[in-house]
């Protein structure tokens, strides 16, 4: 078995069967009891969730605890990744996320909807590509048993390139002008979400091996956080879905459209970036944090934005709900694509 099968254990094993439950378990909480959505939804500081900001640091802290600084200089040695990363994530994704939601939503699904809500959710489904996750994936990169240091280093550049790239792409693509960045939503994913974890997992690191060493820290002291930050991360799942679940069950054509777009999108951008990795001869854990990056979102900034210029009940809000709901389901879909694939790599790219 894998290292990292062994350090997860049943919650990786069953890991499928562990987010369909859930998701059922969240839906279905959201349905009965609308007045946990309610609570939830006021559990906000600048846009972001206090439940989810805490769950994500229970799933992002482990991860960084096992980071070795080592990976990270290396990581600023090798441009390839961060290179193919911002190419993928502000010269490719925005115009494809523009187009798929121009096909379907547009085109595909135009006469089951009205010219409003086609503008509406086409707005949505654009201001959440052209936000690259910085957070997240971190998760997900784990799990493809991605190279650490390469995705701590891609996500800390994907956020200084949002704050330049994110508004100027988003009035071109939407035809708005004047549209602000959440300076303050963002600083705070950054600080909540990779600082402090960061952190926090170094001076963990550093006291494990001092007192207990290296042999303790990897195999006691990861196995167990590992478990924690699978954990958290199924917890996450419950809450966002008790948090919006409501949604899927009032409007399950409208939510079903606009996943379609991003669904697309997401696998169209994630296999162009996986097959540049491929070309430019990356290994495979160089590649594939890269297509992971790419083929997700940072949606507390789609909805901080979507909710500022069209309003908390709008066609394009709900949109970057939709894509809070599909982004767990699809990223872990990718994860085992990814590790389905990496034995097509060279044994030397591997």
């Amino acid at each position: 078995m894998a290292e990292k099968e062994r350090k997860l254990g049943i919650w990786g094993k069953f890991l499928t069967l562990w987010v369909a439950l859930c998701i059922g378990a969240g839906v279905g909480l959201g349905h009965l009891f609308p007045q946990l959505s309610d609570m939830l939804a006021r559990l906000e500081v600048r846009g972001i969730s206090i439940p989810i900001a805490i769950l994500l640091f229970a799933m992002i802290y482990p991860i960084m605890v096992q980071i070795c600084w080592e990976e990270i200089r290396n990581a600023f040695r090798s441009p390839k990744p961060i290179g193919l990363t911002l190419f993928a994530n502000w010269a490719i994704k925005p115009f494809t996320m523009f187009f798929f939601a121009w096909l379907f939503l547009g085109v595909v699904f135009a006469r089951f909807l009205t010219p409003e809500q086609i503008g509406d959710y086409r707005a949505g489904t654009i201001l959440l590509g052209v936000a690259p996750c910085t957070a997240m994936v971190l998760v997900w990169s784990y799990l493809a048993r991605g190279n650490m240091g390469h995705t701590l280093v891609m996500t800390a550049v994907n956020s200084l390139t949002m704050v330049v790239l994110y508004a100027p792409l988003a009035a071109l693509l939407l035809g708005i002008s004047g549209i602000s960045v959440p300076w303050d939503t963002i600083a705070l994913s950054v600080s909540l979400y990779i600082a402090t974890p960061l952190i926090a997992g170094y001076l963990t690191r550093r006291w494990a091996i001092r007192k207990r060493g290296a042999d303790w820290c990897q195999f006691t002291l990861e196995p167990r956080l590992a478990k924690v930050s699978i954990v958290a991360l199924l917890i996450t799942l419950v809450v966002l879905f008790i948090y919006q679940g409501h949604v899927i069950v009032e409007l399950p054509a409208i939510v079903g459209m606009i996943t379609v777009a991003i669904f697309v999108n997401i696998l169209v951008v994630f296999g162009i970036t996986y097959l540049a990795a491929r070309i430019i001869k990356l290994r495979y854990v160089d590649a594939i944090p890269a297509a992971l990056i790419a083929g997700s979102n940072h949606f507390e900034v789609a909805i901080a934005v979507a909710t500022t210029l069209f309003g908390v009940a709008s066609g394009a809000a709900l949109a970057t709900v939709v894509g809070v709901l599909t982004e767990v389901p699809i990223m872990l879909f990718l994860v085992w694509i990814s590790l389905l694939s990496r034995k097509t790599f060279p044994r030397h790219l591997q």
